[in-house]
């Protein structure tokens, strides 16, 4: 009776098919996760917590990313003990959440996210009228807990101290035959938290994989609901889909659900630009670059990258106006953040990046020694002159030039007094010859 009771309790309130069978273990053997790439403090936090009678697993994309072979960028753990329980086991940790009370075990600069197994009561569950939760701070056992996991990829348990792997849907076969599976009813877990339509897109991406059809099918129907959810999550997820290492492709599933009209408005009239899609197209290589290097992105200058066609469209067009070049570029540059902001606003943190990025660029034109010693104070000097060396790629600046700053850069502060000297030394000289033309002849 409590059984049928519960099935039908999970039916409705989570809408999955079924409820779990019996999990399947994955031995050290059988799933091959090399535990170099474990977070040596993700295992300290599952270690202290199982040594106090606590279950306590790494769980979500760090496992799937260790199962794909990539290098997980942050862990997260799943545990019976509450977050009360959690916190006092270690001497830096704090409760944060409203939506889902959950602790951060801080370690340096490492911050292990750590979560209590989630329930599924409706007591608790607050959804607006879209259906998205808005508050849902109840606990429950493990096998709920799988079931609140958005997709099968991502609902993996790894115990790292015996080195298993439990999997209640399928997860890891799915991962190996490239296919994302959203878990329950599509339509009700999207509505539940729409940015999961985003996420679908990134794994397709990032894992090469493919939709599964159902998972696919309500996609583009239920794009509008992503203009409901703040735009502080939008934007996490979208520099998440940017750093993914295969960011175009997931630039050009957004268009093709249309999910880029609420998350980046302004796209399709980027790409429509003479030359804007290529531009884009380049950035992301170099990100996808980046990524594959193990090294880190600077949101900002992606962003900056993104708008940078339409932006400089905007600037050429005042500047043909009459306008100075200067006033000209900042004038454009508030146009395109604001229109941009009027359907997802940009976080004030990420604008100023984005504008001391654009704002330079003019000011690499002048290579005297004072102003370039106010430019190499700047603290996003290096930042900019990336995007001149990727100004430079696409042919719209003078590719010596370019590397001048880039070399100048990179110098160590020895070499850049030479070449800051050189600079001083060239620029006398031409001075020089243009007073020796100017001088007049003597007369007889």
């Amino acid at each position: 009776m409590v059984t049928k009771k519960f099935k039908r309790l999970v039916q409705r309130f989570f809408a999955a098919d079924q409820v779990p069978a019996a999990p399947r273990r994955y031995t050290r053997d059988e799933h091959n996760i090399n535990q170099r790439f474990v977070s040596r403090h993700a295992i300290k936090v599952c270690q202290v917590l199982q040594d106090h009678g606590y279950d306590a697993f790494i769980v979500g994309g760090a496992v799937r990313d260790l199962l794909a072979g990539f290098k997980p960028k942050d862990f997260d753990v799943a545990t019976s003990a509450t977050p009360e329980q959690i916190r006092p086991l270690f001497r830096r940790a704090r409760i944060i959440g409203r939506r889902f009370r959950l602790v951060h075990v801080v370690f340096g600069r490492e911050i292990i996210e750590t979560s209590t197994f989630r329930g599924g009561g409706k007591n608790i569950r607050h959804t607006d009228r879209h259906g998205r939760i808005l508050r849902d701070n109840e606990f429950g056992s493990q096998e709920e807990d799988a079931l609140r996991r958005d997709f099968t990829l991502n609902a993996l348990y790894y115990d790292p101290l015996d080195e298993v792997i439990i999997d209640y849907h399928n997860g890891v076969e799915d991962l190996k035959n490239g296919v994302v599976r959203i878990i329950g009813d599509p339509e009700v877990r999207y509505r539940e938290d729409p940015v999961r339509m985003m996420r679908a897109l990134r794994f397709v991406a990032k894992l090469d994989a493919t939709l599964e059809e159902s998972t696919q099918a309500p996609i583009q129907t239920l794009a509008p609901l992503l203009a409901h959810v703040p735009s502080s999550r939008l934007i996490d997820e979208l520099i998440k889909l940017l750093t993914c290492g295969n960011a175009m492709a997931c630039l050009h599933a957004l268009v093709d659900a249309e999910l880029d009209r609420p998350v980046l408005p302004l796209l399709r009239e980027v790409w429509e630009i003479d030359g804007g899609e290529a531009f884009v197209a380049l950035a992301l290589a170099r990100t996808d670059a980046r990524v594959r290097a193990n090294q880190g992105n600077s949101p900002g200058f992606l962003l900056a990258a993104l708008l940078w066609p339409l932006l400089r469209q905007q600037w050429k067009a005042i500047v043909d106006k009459g306008q100075h070049s200067v006033p000209a570029l900042h004038e454009a540059a508030d146009d395109i953040i604001g229109r941009h902001g009027d359907v997802l606003p940009i976080q004030k943190r990420l604008q100023a990046d984005m504008r001391d990025i654009w704002f330079m660029q003019p000011r690499f034109n002048r290579r005297s020694p004072k102003a370039i010693r106010k430019m190499l104070a700047q603290p996003r000097f290096r930042a900019a002159v990336d995007f001149l060396q990727l100004r430079a790629e696409s042919k719209e600046v003078d590719s010596v030039h370019a590397q001048w700053w880039m070399d100048l850069a990179n110098a160590k502060e020895p070499a850049r007094q030479t070449m800051l000297a050189e600079l001083r030394g060239s620029t006398r000289s031409t001075r020089n010859r243009r007073r020796r033309r100017r001088s007049k002849p003597r007369s007889s």
